[in-house]
C-alpha cells in the first residue's frame, strides 16, 4: 500500500520541486541583480529561508484543490482524463509563476519593489496600460513573453513524465486514495498556513530589513500580487496593519495637531469639522490648481535637483514657494487626495476609488459650489482613467473637459493630448468661465511626463550632463528628463499667457507636483522622493520662500484663506498663512507610513513597533534614533484617522440639519 500512496503522491513531489526550484533560482538572480541592498551574508541567507517558507505557502494554496481531489478521481474509471486535466493544471500554474517572475524586474526598475496592488489597479485600464506597454516597454514585453514560450514544450514533456504512472487502477484501494488525500491534505495545508501559531503566515512575518525591497524579494510575485488582492477586502482598516488605539484619543491627537483650538471641534457626529477663518477679506477670489505629473524636487534646481525646470524656478522667484513641501504617497491618485480633498494618506487606495466616497466626500470643489463658484476638471487623457471622472462629478465637479473635449490637439501621446494642447485649451475653458462674471475654481492635470514620455520633437534641448551623471542615467532616465523639460516648458508657456488674459484677475494659481518619479531607494520610507515643488502665485503677497515643513493636505486650506472664503470643514491640514502653524508632513510608501515633525520621522510598518530617525535634509539620509513614544502615537493617531473617517463617514460636507452645531448656523448665515 505504501507504494501505492507514494505513486499517488508522486506527481505533487516532482512539481512541488520543480516549483521551489524555479522560484529559487528567480529569487536568487534579483538578489544577486540588487546585492548592494544587503548588509551582509547573513541577510542574503534570511531571504533565502523566509522566502522558502513563503514559497511553501504559494505552493500550498495553489496546489491542494487539485491535490485533494487527485487520489478519488485516480481511484474512478476518469483517471486517465483526469491526468490530462492535471497536466494542463501543472503547465498553466507554472506559466503563471513564471509570468510574474519575468514581470518582476521592469516593476522593480519602475516602482521599487515586487508586484503588488498597482499591478492589478491597471488592469482595471486596459486601454491605457496596453499603449504605455507597446509604446514604452516594448522591449521588455516582447523578451518577457518570448521567456515565457521557450520553456513550453520542456515542461510539457517533464509534465508527460511527473504524471505518468505505473501503478493500475486495480491497485488502488479506497484505503490507499483515503491515505493520500490525508497526506496530500495535511502537507499542503500545514505549507498554506506556514506557521503552527495563531496566525498564519503573511508578509509581516517574514520581513527582517528596513530596506522594502529586500523585504519584497522575500515573497514571490505571485503570492505579492494575491496577498495584494485579498487586502483589498479589508483595505479600509489601517489597525489591521499598525494596532490599535481607542478612538477618542486618535480624534484628540488629530485635533490637537491641526493647532486649532478644542473650542472649534463641536459636531460630534463629524469630529474633523472646524470653522476657518480667511486671511483675506475682500471679494473672493478665483482659483486654479495646476497638478503636475510626477515631478520631485530632485528635478528643480531651485530645490536642490537637476536643471531641468526653469519655468518653475521664475515661478519659485515670483511666488510663495514652498522649499520643503512634501507629497502623501506615490501615485496620481493620493495626490489629488491630497490637494482636493485634504485628506490624510491610508495604507488603502485613495478615496478618489474607493466606494463609500463617490458621493458627499468633501472636496474644495463641493465646498465652493455652495459658494456659486463654477468648479471644472480639466485633463489632457481619459478622464474616467483612475476613476478620476465618477469621484469628481459625485463631489462637486460640474464640468469635465477631457481628451474628447480637446481643439484641434497636435500631439497625442499614450496618454491624451500634450501638455501644450491641455494648456491651450485650459485658456480657452478659463476665458469662458471669467465671462461667466461667476467666481470660478478650475483644477488641471497634467499627463506630459508620464511613461512612456511622449512629447512633440524639436521643442526642447537636452541639458549637458557629465560623464559621472550620464553614467547614472539610463535611456529610460534620460526620456524622462526629457518629458520633464517638455512639461515645465509648457508650464511657463501658459503662465506667460496667462498673466495677459483677463482671468488672471483676482485669480490664484497653485502649481504643485501630485507625486515624485519614482521612490526608489534603501530606506523604509525614501523621504527624500517625497519632497516635491509647489508654489502659488498671484496671491496679493510679496514673493517669499517659506523654508517650513509642509504637507500636501496644508495646500487647500491655504489656499482657501488666501480666497477670501470662510470654510467649514473636515480637513486637517493647516493654514500656512499662520506662520507659528506646527511642522509636519505625513507620507504614505506601500504599507509604510511615516510621519515627520520637523526633522523627526516616526515610521509605522504592518506588524512591528514603530521606529524613529532624524532627518538630514541637506543630505536627505534618515538616521536611526531612540524612539520617541509621544511621536509615534501622534503618527499612530494620523495612520489611523482616516480609516475611521472613511469607515465612519466623517469627512462629508458639513450637515445642514445638525442643530446642535452653531458654528455651522452662523457659517450659513453668513455665505447665503
Amino acid at each position: 500500500m505504501f507504494t501505492t500512496i507514494l505513486s499517488l503522491i508522486r506527481p505533487f513531489i516532482l512539481f512541488s520541486f520543480l516549483l521551489i526550484l524555479t522560484l529559487l533560482i528567480s529569487r536568487l538572480g534579483l538578489s544577486l541583480w540588487q546585492i548592494d541592498r544587503f548588509d551582509n551574508l547573513t541577510s542574503l541567507l534570511t531571504l533565502v529561508f523566509n522566502g522558502l517558507r513563503i514559497d511553501l505557502s504559494a505552493l500550498g494554496y495553489l496546489l491542494i484543490l487539485p491535490a485533494i481531489l487527485h487520489p478519488w478521481f485516480m481511484l474512478s474509471k476518469h483517471s486517465k482524463k483526469w491526468l490530462k486535466v492535471l497536466k494542463v493544471i501543472f503547465f498553466f500554474i507554472f506559466i503563471c509563476i513564471l509570468f510574474f517572475e519575468l514581470a518582476t524586474p521592469a516593476f522593480i526598475n519602475e516602482y521599487g519593489f515586487r508586484p503588488n496592488r498597482l499591478f492589478i489597479e491597471y488592469l482595471a485600464y486596459p486601454n491605457e496600460v496596453m499603449k504605455m506597454l507597446f509604446n514604452g516597454h516594448l522591449f521588455t514585453l516582447v523578451l518577457v513573453f518570448s521567456l515565457l514560450i521557450l520553456p513550453c514544450k520542456p515542461l510539457w514533456q517533464f509534465l508527460d513524465k511527473v504524471i505518468t504512472t505505473k501503478t493500475s487502477q486495480n491497485s488502488i484501494s479506497f484505503k490507499s486514495a483515503a491515505m493520500a488525500f490525508i497526506t496530500l491534505f495535511v502537507v499542503l495545508a500545514l505549507s498554506a498556513r506556514g506557521t503552527v501559531g495563531h496566525r498564519p503566515i503573511n508578509p509581516s512575518l517574514v520581513y527582517f530589513s528596513t530596506d522594502p525591497l529586500v523585504n519584497s524579494l522575500t515573497l514571490n510575485s505571485i503570492y505579492s500580487v494575491a496577498h495584494a488582492f485579498k487586502q483589498l477586502g479589508d483595505e479600509k482598516n489601517a489597525s489591521k496593519l499598525y494596532g490599535k488605539m481607542n478612538t477618542e484619543k486618535v480624534i484628540s491627537l488629530v485635533q490637537q495637531a491641526t493647532g486649532l483650538s478644542p473650542q472649534a471641534f463641536a459636531n460630534k457626529a463629524q469630529p474633523s469639522l472646524a470653522l476657518r477663518l480667511p486671511v483675506y477679506q475682500g471679494k473672493p477670489k478665483n482659483l486654479v490648481i495646476i497638478l503636475e505629473e510626477s515631478l520631485g524636487a530632485q528635478y528643480v534646481s531651485s530645490l536642490g535637483g537637476l536643471p531641468l525646470t526653469p519655468e518653475i524656478n521664475k515661478l519659485n522667484n515670483q511666488g510663495w514657494a514652498f522649499k520643503n513641501l512634501y507629497a502623501t504617497g506615490t501615485r496620481s491618485v493620493r495626490g489629488i487626495e491630497a490637494v482636493i480633498t485634504g485628506f490624510t494618506p491610508t495604507p488603502a487606495r485613495a478615496v478618489v476609488k474607493l466606494d463609500k466616497s463617490q458621493h458627499g466626500f468633501f472636496t474644495i470643489a463641493s465646498l465652493l459650489a455652495k459658494h456659486d463658484y463654477s468648479t471644472q476638471f480639466i485633463y489632457g487623457g481619459e478622464s474616467h482613467f483612475d476613476n478620476m471622472k465618477s469621484f469628481f462629478l459625485g463631489n462637486g465637479f460640474v464640468d469635465i473637459v477631457d481628451f474628447k473635449d480637446i481643439e484641434n490637439p497636435q500631439f497625442v501621446g499614450s496618454w491624451g493630448a500634450s501638455d501644450e494642447d491641455l494648456f491651450n485649451q485650459a485658456d480657452i475653458e478659463l476665458t469662458k468661465l471669467q465671462q461667466s462674471e461667476k467666481p470660478f475654481f478650475s483644477f488641471i492635470f497634467s499627463s506630459s511626463n508620464h511613461d512612456p514620455f511622449e512629447i512633440p520633437t524639436g521643442v526642447v534641448t537636452p541639458i549637458e550632463y557629465t560623464e559621472a551623471q550620464l553614467s547614472q542615467y539610463d535611456e529610460k532616465e534620460l526620456s524622462r528628463h526629457k518629458a520633464i523639460q517638455y512639461a515645465d516648458y509648457a508650464l511657463g508657456k501658459f503662465i506667460a499667457k496667462a498673466k495677459t488674459q483677463p482671468y488672471w484677475q483676482d485669480t490664484i494659481f497653485l502649481v504643485v507636483a501630485d507625486h515624485d518619479a519614482r521612490a526608489l531607494g534603501s530606506d523604509v520610507v525614501p523621504i527624500k522622493n517625497f519632497h516635491i515643488p509647489g508654489v502659488i502665485l498671484n496671491a496679493a503677497k510679496q514673493s517669499f520662500s517659506d523654508e517650513r515643513v509642509v504637507s500636501q493636505i496644508d495646500l487647500a486650506p491655504t489656499l482657501l484663506s488666501l480666497m477670501g472664503i470662510s470654510n467649514y470643514s473636515p480637513m486637517l491640514g493647516h493654514d500656512l498663512n499662520n506662520l507659528n502653524v506646527p511642522e509636519r508632513a505625513m507620507m504614505q510608501y506601500a504599507d509604510n507610513f511615516a510621519y515627520m515633525k520637523n526633522d523627526e520621522v516616526t515610521i509605522l510598518q504592518p506588524e512591528k513597533e514603530p521606529i524613529n530617525f532624524r532627518y538630514d535634509f541637506k543630505e536627505k539620509t534618515l538616521t536611526p534614533k531612540a524612539q520617541n513614544q509621544a511621536l509615534s502615537e501622534i503618527a499612530l493617531a494620523h495612520a489611523l484617522w482616516g480609516s475611521l473617517a472613511y469607515e465612519n463617514e466623517w469627512y462629508g460636507m458639513p450637515d445642514a440639519n445638525n442643530d446642535d452645531n452653531q458654528a455651522y448656523i452662523k457659517y450659513t448665515a453668513g455665505i447665503k
